[in-house]
């Protein structure tokens, strides 16, 4: 038996969604709607939040607020979140499940995982809407958590502890230090932390480099050693225990640590 009770992943540039493509392009579709640009540095910089989140710190970009008050003549308040919120949902759930392919690898971590008799949790800052939409695809290529937590479900979420509480709660495990949060972006990473568990950041297939495995592929290696490095200390910043490139080296590095 191993000495970790369970792993709780996160989904886009964690489990599916290799460099966490479907919430970016959808934020600036949604921001498009209403005659704001939005960049994808814009997009991504946020990225791991509750949605609702997502978009007021979107909002609090100066460039953006200076677009919206220049278009609607006051800066965004909360009710104009409301209103990009009530667009970006919809427009999320059309297209996420294009993009829930697994990453390379996930499946046969899950298999190991359950070999092990560990637990698997999920959480998220996808809406449980837009997750009902994913599900069935993950679970066609191998992957059903015991488990969803979802950013609409609670009353606050990442980066607080308590969407780590209710898996815990789901999964009946316990102590804190028994569990594993794997996630590619800081407020994911931060929940973690807030709940007391063992931290995994993903530098290569999560947001913060935000390419493919063949754009991977085809990059010089000092090319993808400079987007590991960036990414890593995002991710350590955030209070990451181990950063590992995908969830592929999870098996290994749960070795090493049962190790110790």
């Amino acid at each position: 038996m191993s000495k970790f009770k369970a792993v709780v992943f996160d989904w886009a540039g964690t489990m599916i969604d290799f460099g966490s493509f479907a919430p970016m392009g959808v934020f600036i579709k949604a921001f498009d709607h209403f005659g704001i640009t939005a960049s994808v540095e814009q997009a991504r910089e946020p990225m791991g939040q509750p949605k609702w989140d997502h978009i007021r710190s979107m909002m609090d970009d100066p460039d953006i607020a200076s677009q919206w008050k220049t278009r609607f003549g006051q800066v965004p308040t909360d009710a104009d979140v409301d209103r990009v919120y009530e667009v970006f949902v919809p427009m999320n759930e059309e297209v996420v499940a294009d993009y829930a392919d697994l990453v390379p690898g996930a499946a046969d971590v899950v298999k190991a995982l359950r070999k092990k008799g560990i637990k698997i949790g999920s959480t998220t800052g996808y809406t449980r809407s837009i997750m009902e939409r994913v599900l069935p695809v993950a679970a066609g290529q191998g992957y059903e958590p015991d488990n969803l937590v979802c950013s609409d479900d609670l009353t606050e979420g990442r980066p607080g502890p308590l969407g780590m509480y209710q898996c815990f709660l789901d999964l009946v495990v316990y102590p804190p230090a028994a569990v594993i949060k794997v996630d590619d972006t800081v407020p994911g990473i931060a929940e973690g932390v807030s709940a007391g568990c063992v931290t995994v950041g993903l530098a290569l297939s999560g947001n913060y480099v935000g390419k493919t495995p063949d754009q991977l592929a085809n990059l010089a290696d000092a090319d993808v050693e400079a987007l590991r490095r960036s990414a890593t200390e995002k991710l350590k910043a955030a209070g990451a225990d181990h950063v590992i490139d995908t969830v592929a080296d999870l098996p290994d590095l749960i070795e090493a640590l049962e190790r110790e």
